[in-house]
């Protein structure tokens, strides 16, 4: 990945209840953030035992996909700071992508109509995987002057059919990256 310019926030990301052996051991997941105009760009690496995790094939026809965070899967959260309406994005090493929109904790989820493509980079690379995204942000967070919250997540299915959760912080006692206290990178 290519070293951030000081208008990135870089960031690491950390499985939940990480032990020797639990699920996600043997890797490592950083990346960096910014918002430039009306754009939230976003740079992820995930790297060590690649061999262990599970990953799709690229597709020929990335698509709006649900249910992508049944196996290895990229996620970001936003939302307008002090506003209850939160967005998320999943994106799969396939390429297939989806952005909700929710009204409030996991209330009234909608398929974000304002995005018909997500198109974003995936490189696998030797000893690690790449994932740029450039994500033009919905009219309603849109507003410069309205600070982003943001919370940069993953799925990470490996090979034994484990999953596990990484986020950059796990404020609960169940992983939920839904919690509008795991929004803790601010833009």
């Amino acid at each position: 990945m290519k070293a951030p310019s000081s208008d990135w926030q870089a960031f690491v990301l950390h499985p939940f209840q990480s032990a020797p052996g639990a699920p996600g051991a043997g890797l490592e997941l950083s990346g960096a953030i910014r918002r430039r105009a009306g754009t939230l760009e976003l740079r992820l690496s995930l790297g060590g035992d690649l061999a262990s995790v599970v990953l799709a094939d690229p597709s020929f026809r990335p698509e709006r996909r649900d249910d992508l965070w049944r196996s290895t899967c990229f996620e970001l959260f936003l939302a307008a700071e002090g506003q209850a309406p939160y967005w998320e994005v999943n994106l799969s090493a396939a390429g297939h992508w989806n952005v909700y929109r929710f009204s409030g904790y996991r209330q009234g989820m909608e398929i974000e109509p304002s995005l018909q493509a997500l198109p974003f980079e995936l490189r696998r690379l030797s000893g690690a995987l790449e994932l740029e995204l450039a994500l033009p942000l919905p009219d309603d967070l849109h507003s410069p002057s309205s600070p982003l919250e943001a919370g940069v997540c993953a799925v990470i299915e490996q090979r034994q059919g484990l999953l596990s959760y990484w986020a950059v912080t796990h404020p609960g006692s169940v992983a939920d990256f839904h919690r509008r206290d795991g929004l803790a990178l601010h833009l």
